[in-house]
């Protein structure tokens, strides 16, 4: 079992940054960024591998950058140019075993508690 915990969330103003932080009890394959606006279903952001490979959905590429640290067991989700759509919570989640797809919830067992992110206009 893969306990995760979150951090870094917030208020920003539209056009700032924030930094997600998710830290990893034990050793997982894939670590991955999920958001769920109200009324929406949970939709994927973006995903690195342990070997460094990254995904990103449309709407975070050029804005967001997903990076890990092996040795810490935590993934970063480095978010810039902030927009209103871009309010949700922010779940992050790991698996320990590859995948022919990341962006789908199906793939993952572990999930954090989420973090809310607040970009207001």
């Amino acid at each position: 079992q893969v306990q995760l915990v979150e951090s870094g969330g917030g208020l920003v103003q539209a056009g700032g940054s924030l930094r997600l932080s998710c830290a990893a009890s034990g050793r997982t394959y894939v670590m991955g960024w999920f958001r769920q606006a109200p009324g929406k279903e949970r939709e994927f952001v973006a995903a690195v591998t342990g070997s460094s490979m990254t995904y990103y959905d449309d709407s975070a590429k050029g804005r967001f950058t997903i990076s890990r640290d092996n040795a810490k067991n935590t993934v970063y989700l480095q978010m810039n140019s902030l927009k209103p759509e871009d309010t949700a919570v922010y779940y992050c989640a790991a698996d320990q075993r590859y995948s022919s797809t990341y962006s789908s919830t199906l793939v993952y067992d572990y999930w954090g508690q989420g973090t809310q992110v607040t970009v207001s206009s």
